[in-house]
């Protein structure tokens, strides 16, 4: 079976469990985000296992399941977890649910995930607006290009949406929630990162590091989908100067937690504007 049969299958599942609904919005929660689920309306699950071709989430705080409904009054299709690269997963299937979800008609992807603040300004549980990212994965459009997506060679100048950006940083002002605005840089995971290679980022200019994102944002690029992206920044940087300090995943899940309803009102609110 070739990829774009796999699209093809995956979609065609899914929209017959639509019941008629039209997703206007995909959305991608990453580690310890997943609460933004639970504000959507008349909710359908689906769970990835179901889905024909689709891998399964195995990562910390990835339930692994296909939400659809309303937020805010718009129809929505988000993702309570996402396929990672570390899992073992190959690029093209990292990235099929932006494509599927393509396929299925969404206009907007927005995309969160749990980030190490590179910056040494950054504090545990600061939302960032990503602004900017550098891709140290695999590009996801390595190999033949689907021509029925997109361009052999997208354009990346605008990887993630200026207007999406801006409408997002008045809600936040009105809201009184402040935010952060950076450069994402993703790496494969799934060790986290030495003190030196928090120092090498930083240099390189990124603000926050992570393991996912960069690829979902590449295809959704690859077929013009505007895309809105936060980090929550769950750990940072200065602290491995202590000697004592671990980077603990169950530490970042609770962070990233506690955070997540900052995130869902500023999500909420943007897309009751779209």
């Amino acid at each position: 079976m070739s990829y774009a049969d796999t699209i093809n299958l995956a979609a065609d599942y899914i929209k017959t469990r639509l019941e008629g609904r039209q997703p206007v919005v995909g959305i991608v929660l990453g580690s310890g985000l997943g609460k933004l689920a639970d504000e959507i309306e008349n909710p359908l699950v689906i769970p990835y296992k179901d889905v024909p071709g689709f891998p399964v989430s195995t990562a910390i705080g990835h339930k692994g399941n296909f939400i659809i409904g309303t937020l805010s009054g718009k129809t929505v299709i988000a993702m309570q977890g996402r396929i990672h690269y570390y899992e073992g997963y190959g690029m093209n299937l990292v990235t099929l649910p932006i494509r599927v979800m393509k396929v299925i008609g969404i206009q907007y992807l927005f995309v969160s995930n749990a980030a190490g603040g590179t910056n040494l300004s950054y504090h545990v549980g600061d939302l960032m607006i990503i602004k900017d990212h550098i891709n140290l994965l695999p590009n996801p459009l390595i190999g033949p290009n689907l021509d029925e997506f997109g361009p052999r060679f997208p354009d990346m100048t605008r990887p993630y949406d200026p207007a999406l950006i801006r409408k997002a940083q008045k809600i936040a002002d009105k809201q009184g929630i402040y935010l952060q605005r950076g450069v994402y840089v993703a790496v494969t995971g799934p060790c986290y990162e030495t003190p030196a290679e928090y120092n090498y980022f930083r240099s390189i200019g990124a603000d926050a590091v992570g393991m996912s994102t960069t690829p979902e944002v590449i295809v959704a690029r690859h077929s013009s989908i505007p895309v809105f992206g936060m980090s929550v920044i769950t750990d940072v940087a200065h602290a491995t100067e202590d000697e004592d300090y671990v980077t603990d995943g169950e530490a970042i899940v609770k962070a990233a937690d506690a955070a997540a309803d900052k995130m869902t009102v500023i999500f909420k609110r943007l897309i009751e504007q779209l």
